[in-house]
């Protein structure tokens, strides 16, 4: 199915955006902390025309699924949330946007924390932005993007992704401070690759513990009389807190740390370190893992030429990312889920 079988002409535009994983700065980039994501092979595309009458047309090839939308209309769930978002995000900023026929294709797997909805965020806004001629920088392709998401799809999540979607390649790791937006562009560890697995537990964030894990954060920055964690380095002033927030504060300082160790330029076996201390901490204190993404980061992290492995994203199920010897992560792939889904799991892979 294409834009042509579904609207009966050639679109206007197409872009594309890819979806993302994060190597470490797990749920700090909400508390105004640092991020180290690079993009993934798998991305989404938009491709848009104009709409003959005066109503947006959306349609996923995925789902299957066309919505029909007055554009002064009440916001549509699903995807058409995201893309509608977009549209009324760029309105808001005084952007005139005609009714549209907007189509859409991905091979970003949703629910593994990979971000599909970012990466349909940015192709979406890239897409307006080539159609329409907008001037429209890609920082504030994703900032828009954060924006639509917030606003019309009910997740209050930070930059991360959006960033790392409309700035990141395949080929490096993006260094992003949230707060002030400063990046750098940096290589992987020495002789390394990663390995990306789902472990076939998908999860929502806008009805998963998200939202509430952004509130305590927010309490905990107020206890502590900062603007955002970002603002402490030192765990132990996180000991001062009644739990919950105790152990959420501490996850996000010393993630911070982690992440500011890992610009040093370290050997893979000691970004590996790091890695698997993040999951720790976001299995323990953050309390975002759930047992099938326990049994597949431990099997990772048992498996030689294997040098760290961590869930990543927002966790309640979703993906796990590992870095390992390079030129080694077809094979470990292939012996990870054999033994992962030999006990009862439904695994699979998404890069290697």
């Amino acid at each position: 199915m294409d834009y042509r079988k579904i609207f009966n002409t050639a679109p206007d535009v197409e872009a594309r955006a890819p979806g993302r994983v994060n190597l470490l700065g797990e749920h700090t980039d909400y508390n105004d902390g640092f991020v180290l994501p690079t993009a993934i092979p798998q991305h989404t595309t938009v491709a848009i025309g104009f709409s003959p009458d005066d109503h947006h047309h959306f349609y996923s090839a995925e789902l299957e699924e066309q919505v029909d939308l007055d554009p002064a209309g009440a916001n549509p769930e699903g995807f058409a949330s995201y893309v509608n978002g977009c549209i009324r995000i760029l309105e808001t900023a005084g952007h005139k946007i005609p009714p549209l026929n907007i189509f859409v294709t991905s091979s970003v797997p949703i629910g593994s924390g990979l971000s599909s909805s970012a990466a349909l965020e940015v192709a979406t806004l890239r897409g307006l932005r080539s159609l329409l001629q907008l001037p429209l920088d890609d920082v504030e392709i994703a900032q828009f993007g954060q924006q639509a998401e917030i606003q019309y799809a009910g997740v209050s999540c930070g930059i991360l992704d959006q960033m790392a979607s409309s700035l990141a390649d395949t080929d490096h790791m993006l260094f992003l401070d949230t707060r002030t937006l400063d990046r750098q562009i940096l290589s992987f560890p020495t002789g390394a690759e990663i390995v990306v697995i789902d472990s076939g537990v998908a999860r929502s964030l806008a009805t998963s513990g998200y939202n509430q894990r952004r509130a305590e954060c927010e309490a905990a920055a107020e206890q502590l009389s900062v603007k955002a964690l970002r603002d402490i380095t030192d765990p132990q002033q996180a000991e001062q807190l009644p739990e919950p927030l105790r152990q959420r504060a501490r996850h996000v300082i010393t993630e911070n740390n982690r992440v500011l160790k890992a610009l040093e330029g370290i050997t893979p076996e000691a970004f590996g370190e790091l890695m698997n201390a993040s999951h720790a901490s976001l299995r323990d204190d953050y309390e975002v893992s759930v047992p099938a993404l326990d049994a597949l980061v431990d099997i990772l992290q048992t498996t030689p030429d294997v040098f760290g492995a961590r869930l990543t994203g927002a966790g309640f199920g979703g993906a796990c990312v590992a870095l390992v010897t390079k030129g080694k992560g077809d094979a470990i792939a292939h012996s990870t889920l054999e033994r992962y889904n030999h006990a009862g799991h439904n695994g699979r892979l998404l890069v290697s």
